[in-house]
């Protein structure tokens, strides 16, 4: 029962669940990137928020910034669009 209890609060203690970017609609990408930004520290937000304002200049002929944008981070969390940020820095 003692190790029960423990694995109990352990469980309540372990960190969330990453939040998954959802760019099915603007609503649900403003509301899944925010979300998402919570989760992450100073220099992973710096990252993410960079990754977010870039994708306008990774293809000069879109006409809607805001979908591709969409299109690009749905599916991923927090820290892959920090790090994918950080590879293409390279």
């Amino acid at each position: 029962m003692l190790r029960f209890a423990a694995f109990l609060l352990l469980a309540a203690c372990s960190a969330p669940e990453p939040v998954v970017i959802d760019g099915s609609s603007p609503e649900r990408f403003a509301a899944t990137t925010a979300a998402a930004r919570e989760q992450l520290g100073p220099a992973d937000r710096l990252a993410f928020d960079q990754a977010l304002a870039s994708v306008g200049s990774r293809r000069h002929a879109a006409t809607d910034v805001d979908a591709l944008r969409r299109i690009t981070f749905d599916g991923m969390t927090g820290a892959e669009v920090a790090e994918d940020h950080r590879r293409r820095q390279r």
